[in-house]
């Protein structure tokens, strides 16, 4: 199979700040950028994910949120108090927070305008599913496709996880490598929700990475808190014209599936695929019809 060009990490200055990025495919295919979830890096697209959709005549753009791996960090902002900003968005009170989800889709628009890239098929995962959300809300004519995966309206009436998912997510990581990835191995083998021999074989590999780049585990809480203090995107999302698909599994122990069947049923003409057996994970297994699902899609932006 041919290689797929690829670049090196590099970081550019984007919305005020500097962002991590890297790309795979040829520039003059359509672009695609790949927004991560909360407290994860770039690396959680696997390079083999990305070079299977560059193999579909796409330009692919992963990068590390702001607060994440090799990207500015907002350490003087320090620890929010979760469990508080927890109890003020269920109460529906206001959430106070260092910076919100629409800040965070002016990351990727900076970081489009500095790739010289005018409008791009998004795909959030996630947390990266709220800020792809976002944007095709805030920037609609930057927005070619929107692929919202295990993500959710951020309506505070649908089902939350349960206390055994939040508090393994919660669980402060261990900051020496051993530590981290036994913490690492633990939190995705509760997030898949079922067995996956084929992404846990990869456990290891994929916390040691993660290591290396660099850790920012008070960034996952801010990350967290700009959640909350952003509200629910219900009713905005109506509003949204960019062809839409919904990608979620029925087994998803942190953001249940009613998550996904309220935003595809929120945003008009989108449509919605559950596959079986996905937590809150991305399955090598699923990868084929992810891939397929979006290349197709993208024929329609």
């Amino acid at each position: 199979m041919k290689p797929v060009p690829r670049s090196e990490e590099k970081v550019v200055k984007a919305n005020g700040i500097y962002l991590c990025h890297q790309t795979f495919g040829l520039e003059t295919d359509p672009a695609v950028v790949l927004v991560m979830g909360m407290g994860a890096q770039m690396v959680g697209w696997d390079e083999e994910f990305c070079e299977e959709l560059a193999r579909q005549r796409l330009f692919v753009v992963r990068f590390d949120n702001r607060d994440s791996g090799k990207s500015t960090r907002f350490d003087r902002a320090g620890l929010p108090d979760v469990m508080a900003a927890m109890i003020r968005a269920w109460l529906r009170k206001p959430v106070e927070a260092p910076y919100l989800l629409s800040d965070m889709a002016r990351d990727v628009t900076g970081l489009m305008d500095a790739l010289g890239i005018e409008r791009a098929h998004l795909v959030g995962a996630s947390m990266g599913g709220t800020i792809a959300q976002t944007l095709a809300i805030e920037q609609p004519q930057r927005v070619r496709t929107l692929t919202s995966i295990m993500s959710t309206t951020g309506d505070p009436a649908l089902p939350s996880p349960g206390y055994a998912v939040l508090s393994t997510v919660f669980k402060p990581a261990p900051r020496e490598l051993a530590g981290y990835t036994e913490h690492y191995v633990a939190t995705w083998k509760q997030l898949r929700g079922s067995t996956s021999p084929e992404d846990e074989a990869r456990d290891r590999a994929r916390a040691a990475l993660n290591h290396a780049r660099g850790l920012c585990p008070d960034g996952g809480a801010r990350q967290l808190v700009a959640i909350l203090a952003s509200g629910s995107r219900r009713e905005a999302l109506k509003a949204v014209t960019a062809p839409t698909l919904v990608i979620h599994g029925d087994t998803d122990p942190l953001v249940p599936l009613a998550g996904g069947v309220d935003t595809a049923k929120s945003i008009p003409g989108a449509e919605l695929m559950v596959l079986e057996g996905m937590g809150h994970t991305l399955p090598v297994r699923h990868w084929p019809r992810i891939v397929e699902a979006i290349a197709a899609l993208s024929m329609r932006g």
